[in-house]
């Protein structure tokens, strides 16, 4: 399925981001009591949560993960978790039992992978199914911290991944894995740039297409790009 798309300023973005949210959230709470969403970190982060963190959603019925996290401290500027926290939780003093923060700083990594897998599964099912899972995308088509040609893409019994090697500092990282996010109801992808613009292309518009952002929209229910006018620039018109 082609996904949807939207091109427009930031504030068009952050406005059409806040809409989904709220329209998801309330779908989700009347159909089964709860909404549950997962959060990216880097700039989608610190360009939407100003926004979406006065959506009107009702936080007390939401339910909070991570799309991917660093092994670095909370109080770290790289932390997606502190990010989130400075914008989104402390502002709409969201209850701590809503907040399903992805435990990267754990000594043991793969135990931390184990044991965010098993929270997903036993409140969202298996594979957990997300209402909303809003993620980045960065200029190598990463998503989370799935990297081309990594060989957790070729895992798809794992809902949650230690990353030992991410070509990206940090180089310890947890991270959803594809089944995940090919499950949650709704998968917005926020792409902000000209260097964005070939793998949202690719994307988009290629259908053998190996790249990370590629094979997380296979198998969507839905999905929906929010882009800005450079970021979008190299689509073909039709």
């Amino acid at each position: 399925m082609r996904p949807e798309i939207v091109v427009g300023s930031l504030q068009d973005l952050t406005e059409s981001c806040a809409r989904e949210l709220e329209e998801a959230a309330a779908r989700a709470v009347e159909e089964h009591g709860r909404f549950a969403v997962a959060l990216p970190g880097g700039s989608v982060a610190t360009a939407f949560f100003p926004r979406l963190a006065h959506a009107r959603v009702d936080n007390s019925r939401t339910d909070f993960f991570w799309v991917d996290e660093r092994a670095v401290p909370l109080s770290d500027p790289e932390s997606n978790y502190g990010v989130a926290e400075r914008l989104w939780l402390k502002p709409r003093r969201i209850a701590p039992d809503r907040v399903h923060r992805m435990p990267a700083d754990a000594s043991d990594l793969e135990r931390a992978a184990a044991s965010y897998s098993d929270e997903l599964s036993l409140l969202l099912g298996d594979p957990p199914r997300l209402d909303v899972a809003l993620i980045g995308v960065g200029p190598d088509g990463h998503v989370a911290s799935l990297f081309p040609g990594h060989r957790i893409l070729r895992g798809e019994e794992r809902w949650v991944a230690a990353i030992l090697d991410s070509p990206k500092p940090p180089k310890h990282r947890l991270t959803l894995t594809l089944p995940v996010l090919r499950a949650a109801n709704l998968l917005i992808v926020a792409a902000m740039g000209e260097t964005k613009a070939e793998v949202v292309r690719r994307a988009i518009e290629e259908e053998a297409s190996e790249l990370p952002l590629s094979l997380a929209l296979r198998g969507t229910r839905r999905a929906l790009f929010l882009l800005d006018s450079k970021a979008a620039c190299r689509l073909s018109r039709s």
